[in-house]
């Protein structure tokens, strides 16, 4: 048995004790980051052109004089992140310059798929007072009620559609920007996919977004973006072969040879999933008797695709489905049980590679 006295103890209670303060402190990044989206900082580096000093940036940013001296110490939290860069001077060695990194790139205002929104919506107040109830949730037995809804009163697709639209259309826009980065990647990598689909229903596929690629780049393909009839009311398509069409998708879906369903079935427990599911099925098998496919774009918890820093994204999305709206993020094994109780009978999981998610292809 170890000494409690010994040198090893000692040090393992010194590293314990650092992990432990840095799992406290971890939210700090976060807010940091969310600070300086909101003093605009990131698109001020960027508008400078070359490394900004320090000084330059202080000068920049609309905070009150006194409040000068406190830059520096956001700024080197957001470098130890990963957010900046810092870069020497020769002449000048005692300022730091700041330049941005790929992971600030993608919060630049202008950046096509910028990520900011994603900010103002999970770090909004009311939607980190859920996680207070973590606990309180744990031991009830309402299984049904997410810790928003103990927190909140009603569910969150309410929530944000009635009692909070400012929060929904944030909501929107984050989704939008994600459906942007992924429909990039699936056009480019993944266009084997689309052979032999003459139609597409993209179940709720908001404004659109991912269907106008597709419709784009496989003008062969007749797409329909099928959501909420409140959701899609005054939506016109992009082109001839794309158009909206409102419904609830757990009680009809549009036939057609490939239904899609981007970050859709996180957001159910397994018996709407399986539910949903079998609507799928019902629509991509035609009056004339062609058998489509259900492709699937979500998270396959543990899937080798790469990037260490997948899983725990994975992890931490799962958590906040758990939170939100009583969701899962699945392992294949699970996907594999929703398939089989959906009366599915084979299915390809192909990972996106650099990603936490991965295109799910799933036959009758």
């Amino acid at each position: 048995m170890e000494s409690n006295n010994g040198e090893d103890y000692t040090q393992n209670l010194l590293l314990a004790q650092t992990h432990v303060w840095n799992q406290i402190f971890s939210f700090m990044n976060s807010m940091s980051l969310k600070c300086a989206i909101e003093l605009n900082i990131i698109d001020v580096v960027h508008n400078y052109g070359q490394p900004m000093p320090l000084s330059e940036l202080i000068a920049s940013l609309p905070i009150h004089p006194s409040k000068a001296t406190f830059v520096r110490r956001l700024m080197r939290i957001l470098t130890l992140s990963g957010i900046f860069s810092q870069q020497n001077d020769d002449e000048l060695p005692e300022e730091e310059r700041y330049v941005l990194t790929n992971a600030s790139r993608i919060l630049l205002k202008d950046h096509p798929f910028c990520m900011t929104p994603f900010f103002h919506v999970i770090l909004d107040p009311k939607l980190l007072k859920p996680w207070y109830q973590l606990s309180n949730w744990f031991k009830k037995c309402d299984n049904n009620i997410s810790p928003f809804e103990t927190e909140h009163g009603m569910p969150f697709w309410e929530f944000i559609t009635i009692h909070d639209p400012k929060i929904g259309n944030g909501f929107q826009d984050a989704m939008t920007s994600d459906s942007g980065v992924v429909s990039s990647v699936v056009v480019e990598k993944f266009k084997g996919v689309f052979e032999g689909v003459e139609s597409l229903v993209d179940v709720g596929g908001g404004n659109g977004t991912m269907a106008k690629a597709i419709a784009k780049s496989f003008p062969h393909v007749e797409c329909i973006v099928f959501d909420l009839p409140h959701v899609v009311a005054g939506l016109e398509g992009s082109s001839e072969n794309m158009k909206y069409v409102g419904g609830n998708m757990f009680e009809a879906i549009p036939s057609s040879d490939a239904v899609l369903l981007k970050c859709i079935l996180h957001n159910w427990n397994d018996e709407e999933c399986v539910k949903l599911l079998k609507k799928c099925k019902e629509a991509i098998i035609t009056k004339k008797g062609k058998i489509g496919k259900v492709i699937i774009i979500d998270m396959v918890v543990g899937n080798d695709n790469g990037d260490k820093g997948s899983l725990e994204t994975q992890i931490f999305y799962d958590m906040a489905m758990m939170i939100f709206v009583n969701g899962k993020e699945r392992n294949e094994k699970e996907w594999a049980n929703l398939f089989l109780s959906s009366g599915f009978n084979n299915y390809k999981i192909i990972p996106i590679m650099m990603s936490s998610r991965s295109l799910i292809e799933v036959y009758p």
